[in-house]
């Protein structure tokens, strides 16, 4: 079980659900749901300028690889990243490390936690032209709410543009579904 934290039952119970079915699942990748962060790591990450809502979910869970073109970082990569919170020449993106936290990728386009409002943005759309994108779509409102609604969730196949030839591959939807989070 995961210990006592700053997120809701709700994603604390779907994680434990994932953790519990990675557990009894031998043919799916160990790496898949990162552990979690302790209080020391998330004082020094604060006093690093790493988002509150982000530490807070660290607590719960530090990072998951959802599949090969989706990932949610783990505090330490999420540190490693920040690079592409900085401006790009001729990109119409808003992009400042005060405003933005990079968070994840989502098939070679990094997502962001707005740090002033809290939510998701990203440009999943765009892929790896990113830059080129008009402007960020609003993945979800919070952290919690894209990991659950988005990634935690059979939304999860739309998301990471899976077909439905390749859906009995990709093992994230496999942990899906033997957690009881996907159909």
């Amino acid at each position: 079980m995961t210990s006592a934290s700053p997120g809701s039952s709700r994603l604390i119970a779907t994680v434990d659900a994932l953790r519990t079915a990675l557990a009894e699942s031998t043919d799916l990748l160990r790496f898949t749901l990162g552990r979690t962060i302790d209080e020391e790591t998330a004082a020094d990450g604060e006093a690093d300028g790493v988002p509150r809502e982000f530490l807070d979910f660290c607590r719960v869970l530090d990072g998951a690889s959802c599949g090969p073109s989706v990932q949610l970082f783990g505090l330490e990569e999420a540190e490693e990243h920040q690079f592409y919170c900085g401006p790009v020449v001729d990109s119409p993106l808003p992009l400042s490390p005060e405003k933005l936290f990079c968070i994840g990728m989502i098939d070679e386009a990094p997502v962001f936690l707005d740090r002033a409002g809290g939510g998701v943005l990203g440009a999943p759309e765009a892929g790896g032209d990113w830059v080129d994108a008009e402007r960020f779509e609003q993945l979800a409102p919070t952290l919690e709410t894209f990991f659950l609604e988005r990634l935690a969730s059979p939304e999860y196949a739309r998301l990471a543009g899976i077909d439905d030839g390749l859906v009995e591959y990709d093992d994230w939807l496999k942990l899906l579904r033997r957690a009881g989070l996907a159909g």
